[in-house]
Formats: C-alpha cells, structure tokens, sequence
C-alpha cells in the first residue's frame, strides 16, 4: 500500500517555511478551462454510505446519472447501498467495495460523490482527482488548513470540476440575505455573528468489542488508530448522524458542522470567496467554547456565538437568516419577518399569515428588482454540480469556496486549541507576524496515509 501524494509531512512542514516566496495562490472563480465533458449518461461512484450518504444517492440517482458503484468498510452500509441501487435499476450490475482505491481505479467512472468522515474527505478527494474524475465532497471539504490547499491545487492541476456541499448556498434565503449585503442595503457592514456548536474535542471513548463487518483499521484511516467506538461508527444502516464529527482527530466539532454552513455564508455576504480573514481573536475566556473572531482586512468582524444563524449588522439595518427563517431590518424599520422555528416532534405547526419564500420574496421585490450585484444562482445544489461537470464552469460551491470556508472553520478551532490569536495571509495560506506554528497547519498521518 503507497502514500497517494509525494509530499509528506515532514516536507510540508519545511515547506511552509519559505512559502511566502512564492506567488499568492488565487484561482478565478468562473473562468474554467478543462478536458470534455462526458458525454450521455455520467457514472457514478459513491464513497461511504451513512445517512448522508444514503440521501445523496437518492438524489443523484434520480438525475441524468448511472450508479455505477458504491464503496463503505461496513459490509451492512454497502449491501444497503448496492441494493438500492440495483432495485432502482432493476438490475444487479452495482459494485460494492470496501477500500475506496478500487472504485477510484475504474475508468468508467466519471465522477465520485464522498460523504465519509471529514478524515478521510482529503485523500479519495485528491486521488479522484489525479485519476481524472470530478468530484462532489460533503462539507467541509477537508480536516485540517493543509489538506485545503493540496485541494485547490490539485483541482486546478487536473481541470476537474469539484463541488463541496454546502447547499446552503442553493437555498434562495440564503442568496438574498447575500445580495442584500453586497449591495449595500443595510449600509455599510460592520460585523457578523454566526451561531454554531463547540470546537473540536479529544477523542476519550472507551474501546468496545467490534462485530464482524466492520474494517476498523480502514475506518481510523490517516487518523490514530483506536480500539473501536460505536460512537464513532454504529453498525449497520444506523439512523442519524453519527458523533464522530465532535472529535478532533475524525472531525472539526461544532466548529466544522455546522460552521462549515453559517462561515460559508458569510464569506459570500462579505465577498470574501476568494480570499478570508487576516486574524483570529480568540475568545476572552481560555475555557470558554464560544467567542472567538475573524478579523478581515476591512476590519469586519465574524464571531462565533449561539445566535439566529448568521446575521449581518449593517450602518443601516440588519439581515438574519437561517433555513427557512429569514429577517429584513433597514433604518430600524422591520421590513421582512420569519422567524418561526419548527415545533418538536408532536406538537402543533406554528400559526403565521406568511412564509419564510414570501418574505424573502417581498424583501427581494423591495430592495433587489434593480440591484447591480447579482449572485450565482442555483436552485438545486446536486443539478448545479451535474450542468458543472457538463459545461465544465465552476459550480456554486467549487473549491474555491469550500477549501476556503474550510480554512475559516480550521482558523477558529485552532483559537480555541491553543488560546492564541492568530494572524493569517489568506493569500499565501500561512501563519504571519510570528504567531501560529506550522504543525497547526496539518497533522499526523498515520501510515502509509499521507498528505
């Protein structure tokens, strides 16, 4: 078994060191120049099979697509998923593998869709990528600041197009809320708060005795290898997500869930897709869990507090918005509201004479009709990503966004792991001023997994 990419970390490391040498790292946001699109029908491969897998699969099967194999170390995941596949064809042609490098390996594969532990998102990511496949990866794209760089670059490098699944953006809420700020309807910005969980955790689990089935060794991957958690990886077609996610050597905590959403968000209000804060300042509290900046060269703030969702704050107004809720403030004046939240299971619908479409509608119809600004509009985040790899333009949530929505998630964790503030060229993607450490920047891989 070989390391997929030559540069260890060791050499990564020596690397970042004179990295300010070189030219900034920008790629444009729609200029794309690539191979042919595939033609008829594309083909499919699917990369771990939990539950958010298992809904993406729904999707794309029902789009101009062919399934043409699914890949998870639960043997229980993928039968499900080969069956379902094979009962959609009426058929039994589905493949199903354990080690992900087999279904990279075939050439009838046009594209991959990941939705493992973020983990493992990097490395099948990077290897699709150099064996010439376009590639849809849950967010956030990757686990740590270096695997987003190697990301960008390899997309890039191979003229792949990559979307990351941030949907977020293909909800028309979230777009208007958008538009609103960058044309300036709330004035001039002046901070965001977006509310999101706790960062990432050590991982403390008791070992339990693992059933037949499982690859464990397989499933810890690049990360440290443990004695097995049904935490980490309940058996079988489980419900749910599991909590994987809360632990820093599989995922980024709250931080990287749902943060990976709202951060995103805000990168586009403030146009900040191409670049990213400067600084973080950690939260005033060394314990606390909540509290930590992003600086941005404007001097806008982004800070991490339970809140609305995200909520821009402008000279002139404010926009809250989160799925489906959506608020419209301008000179103290109320001018769109839906704020409901959905009741618990069992209880009563909430009781309003609008909706969260209308208000979006109303405030777009008041305030957008004429705006000079207009966003990447996409109304179903799996079809864009499809027209992409066709056309071969980049997608509403191309590397570009994802890696560096990513790197805000990475940033503020890394405030709260080591109570430090820290300066950052979003251009060189480096530590500045003498803060930080290089060996924030990745992790240990564990062999022969490297980035």
């Amino acid at each position: 078994m070989h390391s997929l990419h030559s540069l260890s970390r060791r050499n990564f490391l020596k690397a970042s060191a004179t990295f300010a040498a070189g030219a900034p790292f920008i790629l444009p946001s729609r200029v794309w120049s690539a191979a042919t699109a595939p033609s008829g029908k594309l083909t499919l491969g699917f990369i771990g099979m939990g539950t958010q897998s298992r809904g993406l699969l729904t999707n794309f099967l029902w789009q101009d697509t062919r399934v043409l194999a699914v890949c998870d170390v639960d043997a229980t995941r993928r039968s499900d998923a080969k069956s379902k596949v094979d009962k959609f064809y009426g058929n039994s042609d589905c493949a199903g593998y354990n080690d992900f490098r087999e279904l990279i390996a075939r050439k009838d594969i046009d594209a991959v869709c990941i939705a493992t532990p973020d983990h493992w998102h990097a490395i099948p990511t990077l290897a699709a990528l150099r064996a010439g496949k376009d590639v849809y990866c849950e967010k956030p794209l990757t686990h740590n600041l270096h695997e987003a760089v190697e990301v960008l670059r390899a997309v890039d490098l191979n003229r792949r197009v990559l979307q990351t699944g941030s949907m977020q953006r293909s909800m028309s809420e979230f777009r208007v809320a958008c538009e609103l700020v960058r044309n300036g309807v709330i004035g001039k910005v002046q901070r965001v708060e977006c509310s999101f969980g706790d960062p990432g955790r050590v991982c403390d689990l008791p070992e339990q005795a693992a059933e037949p089935g499982l690859d464990w060794k397989l499933w810890c991957g690049p990360a440290p290898l443990r004695g097995y958690s049904p935490v980490l990886s309940p058996r079988g077609v489980h419900k749910g997500f599991p909590d994987w996610r809360l632990y820093r050597d599989y995922g980024s905590g709250g931080v990287g869930d749902w943060g990976a959403h709202h951060l995103d968000i805000a990168q586009w209000g403030l146009g900040m897709d191409e670049s990213g804060p400067v600084e973080v300042i950690p939260a005033a509290d060394p314990q606390a869990k909540r509290g930590a900046k992003l600086l941005y060269a404007s001097g806008i703030t982004v800070e991490h507090k339970d809140g609305f969702g995200v909520d821009f704050f402008g000279s002139d107004g404010e926009v809250r918005v989160n799925r489906g809720k959506f608020v419209l403030i301008v000179g103290g004046k109320t001018v769109a509201d839906y704020s409901l939240s959905k009741p618990r299971k069992g209880q009563p619908e909430p009781v309003s004479d609008t909706s969260c479409a209308a208000e979006v509608q109303k405030a777009a119809e008041l305030y957008l009709a004429k705006a000079p600004i207009k966003l990447y509009r996409s109304s179903q985040h799996i079809s864009d990503f499809l027209a992409c790899v066709r056309s071969r333009q980049k997608p509403i949530t191309s590397e570009q966004v994802g890696a560096r929505s990513a790197i805000c998630c990475h940033l503020i964790n890394q405030s709260y792991y080591h109570q430090a503030r820290l300066k950052w060229d979003p251009a060189r993607f480096e530590f500045t001023g003498g803060t930080g450490n290089a060996q924030w920047l990745t992790r240990e891989y564990r062999a022969p997994w490297s980035v």
